[in-house]
């Protein structure tokens, strides 16, 4: 007798709906929209109710009608991108490294212009650099393919240019940290040039990659891991996004990502010595993004005693959870933003996946899960 199949959330008709408004670009107004009902809801009861009318009817009913006109004018501006023309951002060629990494923030609203020549010319530049093999922490290829496409994603607006990561098929850890290393780094001068990104993971419809891809990726050998928005911020937001940019702009303490053993019990003091050698190296880390903010990446720093004298020797850098793409990308992503740092910073050093052995590892709890080293040169 065959086995009844369990039922579950996402085989449901409000989960299939949802999908079908996330795709067609509408669920971010949809939401806006909930949001009038229940005032209008709110509303009717205290009209039903009478004693209770001045607060429960006039509040929620001009509230309603504030975000009424506010989802209208949204619709017609965004959506439609019925709005005066909006200038190309400028540069940041001022900034230093750190204060660079830092101005980097996801955009969730493009404008509809395409990138200039100049910018388009200079970004693929970028991705040739980071894509050749000898830039790469493992030995698998990795590719980044331009599109100029409406891709169907999740819950960025007005985005028509992307960069699409793509990896071997058969699954390879460091590949896939080698494209958030990577792609963090074409991020990091796409900033400078004054470009707005945004990483977009399980937002993205597979299939409307693929079938913009067409015949650049073969399903057989390759595997698409995420895709970055690229393009000019624009001004013109759905409320929705202006709320989840707030949400997603919170960050844990650097006492919870940063520890001074391999268990992950003793928080590291970045101002002690020897550890605030590496100053705004943490904090950059800590601002890194990460698939819906999850802060999936830990590290532990790892000293020796020499010649009397704490010295450090190096920075192991692990995943929080079992994820085998998001989490690793993620820490690909750490490590871009580590490597940066120390760069300008001249702390000199290099990556490695090391052996427990090598680490001399013991009573290691199984997550945070070891990834690799940041070995102190």
């Amino acid at each position: 007798m065959p086995l009844e199949k369990q039922w579950s959330f996402e085989d449901s008709a409000i989960w299939k709906l949802k999908l079908r408004l996330q795709f067609s670009g509408w669920l971010q107004y949809i939401i806006h929209a909930i949001w009038i009902l229940v005032l209008l809801l709110i509303a009717g009861i205290g009209w039903i109710i009478g004693h209770w009318q001045a607060l429960l009817f006039w509040l929620p009913l001009g509230l309603a009608t504030l975000l009424s006109i506010a989802l209208l004018g949204t619709i017609v501006m965004v959506k439609y991108g019925l709005h005066p023309t909006e200038k190309v951002p400028a540069n940041k060629h001022h900034l230093d490294v750190f204060d660079l990494m830092r101005s980097r923030k996801s955009c969730r609203s493009f404008q509809s212009r395409n990138l200039t020549a100049e910018h388009h010319a200079e970004l693929l530049k970028t991705v040739q650099f980071h894509s050749q093999p000898s830039q790469l922490l493992g030995q698998k290829p990795i590719r980044f393919e331009y599109i100029k496409a409406a891709l169907t994603v999740w819950p960025v607006v007005g985005a028509h240019e992307f960069l699409v990561a793509i990896a071997p098929r058969e699954y390879d850890r460091l590949s896939i940290i080698d494209v958030g290393r990577s792609l963090q780094k074409i991020v990091i001068q796409a900033t400078r040039m004054g470009i707005a990104t945004c990483w977009i993971g399980p937002g993205a419809d597979n299939k409307s990659i693929l079938q913009h891809l067409g015949n650049k990726i073969d399903p057989t050998k390759d595997h698409v891991i995420c895709v970055c928005a690229i393009g000019y911020d624009s001004m013109y937001k759905p409320l929705f996004i202006r709320l989840f940019n707030k949400l997603m702009h919170k960050r844990l303490p650097l006492s919870e990502l940063f520890f001074t053993d391999p268990s992950f019990e003793t928080p590291l003091d970045t101002k002690s010595n020897p550890y605030c050698d590496y100053g705004r190296c943490y904090e950059v880390c800590q601002w890194s993004p990460s698939s819906y903010n999850g802060q999936t990446t830990r590290s532990a720093a790892v000293t020796e005693q020499i010649n009397g004298e704490e010295k450090l020797i190096r920075f192991d850098f692990c995943t929080s959870i079992s994820s085998r793409y998001y989490a690793a990308v993620a820490l690909g992503i750490w490590c871009a933003n580590w490597e940066t740092g120390c760069a300008a910073l001249n702390r000199r050093g290099h990556f490695a996946v090391l052996s427990s052995k090598e680490r001399a590892s013991e009573a290691v709890p199984e997550f945070p899960h070891y990834d690799i080293s940041w070995i102190v040169d």
